[in-house]
């Protein structure tokens, strides 16, 4: 640290060093011109050099200590900018009171930017946790048959696609959210696979759709409902944009805990595959077929990193998509 200030300092006193020198010519130019003694001559630069390496010793330590407090600010946290050292003349002083200006402005715009924020977040829950009330009394009526049976079986749909909405939203809020909960434990993989595959069983009957699948007999140290989520919304693609065919859900035999959701749908494009989990991304398919928020895949992959698995996607254009999740442990993601 000492060798790096001591060069600084070196390279800050160059200009000073320049104007002693050319004091030194002049100086030396007109005791010549004079036709004064040389040893008067000798004497004045002699004298003339020692004061000037007296005052760059002065100055030497002032600099370093200006330099060690400046380093150290730049070493703690933003906020703390109180620490400025004393500035060597009005312009470093005007200097610092700017910075601690932009400084203040800086933290009490964070402030306000974090409170509208955390405000919003606020109202986006209240309102996803209102809207459950009409939703689920809409499904009450149809269920009991207040809806004529010619509609009734596509207001279901209807319905549980607005459930499925309504979910990823609250799904990405807690996920947005510190401290998100994670509770993992020994989990039984069939059995969420089966809770997923119940939830969605009426778009199978309507979309004329074939399930293929067998128990896995997986099982994994894992949280049950985010995992669900995670199948739920590759099993929610896969049937949206599967018009026709199979969706199977299989244990990986190359990989070993790992279960893959295959389906013969329209597939992805090779040139939107390495963009699909960006959040907002849609693709071609999504713009194409119907409106698509470009969260599902988005949520999966951040809930596969906080669970501490690993998810990839194999598709071809035309021919289907193939997902696979690997449930074995990994570091697992902060939720910070």
């Amino acid at each position: 640290m000492n060798e790096t200030h001591g060069k600084s300092f070196l390279r800050s006193a160059v200009p000073q060093v320049i104007v002693f020198f050319m004091m030194l010519t002049v100086f030396s130019a007109i005791h010549l011109l004079a036709r004064l003694p040389l040893p008067y001559l000798w004497y004045a630069l002699e004298l003339s050099s020692v004061l000037f390496l007296l005052y760059l010793l002065v100055q030497w330590p002032r600099y370093r200590r200006r330099m060690s407090a400046l380093q150290r600010m730049q070493e703690e946290t933003p906020q703390r900018l109180d620490g400025f050292p004393e500035g060597s003349d009005p312009a470093d002083e005007l200097y610092q009171r700017k910075i601690l200006a932009l400084a203040e402005e800086r933290r009490l715009h964070k402030a306000e930017e974090a409170e509208r924020r955390s405000d919003q977040l606020d109202y986006f829950t209240l309102w996803l946790h209102q809207i459950k009330t009409p939703l689920a009394a809409l499904n009450l009526l149809v269920k009991r048959g207040a809806v004529a049976d010619s509609a009734a079986k596509q207001a279901e749909q209807e319905l549980l696609r607005l459930e499925d909405y309504t979910h990823m939203a609250l799904n990405y809020v807690k996920l947005e959210e510190a401290g998100a909960d994670l509770e993992l434990s020994d989990t039984d993989v069939d059995a969420v696979i089966k809770a997923a595959l119940k939830k969605y069983a009426i778009l199978f009957i309507h979309k004329g759709i074939s399930l293929d699948y067998e128990p896995t007999g997986l099982r994994a140290v894992t949280d049950s409902n985010w995992l669900r989520i995670m199948i739920e919304q590759i099993l929610s693609n896969s049937l949206k944009y599967t018009p026709s065919g199979t969706i199977t859900f299989r244990r990986d035999p190359e990989h070993e805990q790992s279960l893959c959701i295959e389906d013969t749908g329209i597939g992805i494009r090779e040139e939107d595959l390495p963009r699909i989990f960006n959040k907002g991304y849609s693709g071609l398919n999504g713009r194409l077929h119907e409106k698509s928020t470009g969260l599902g895949l988005f949520l999966v992959q951040n809930i596969s990193r906080r669970l501490g698995h690993r998810i990839r996607i194999a598709s071809k254009h035309g021919k289907g998509t193939a997902v696979t999740i690997s449930l074995q442990r990994e570091d697992i993601g902060s939720f910070d």
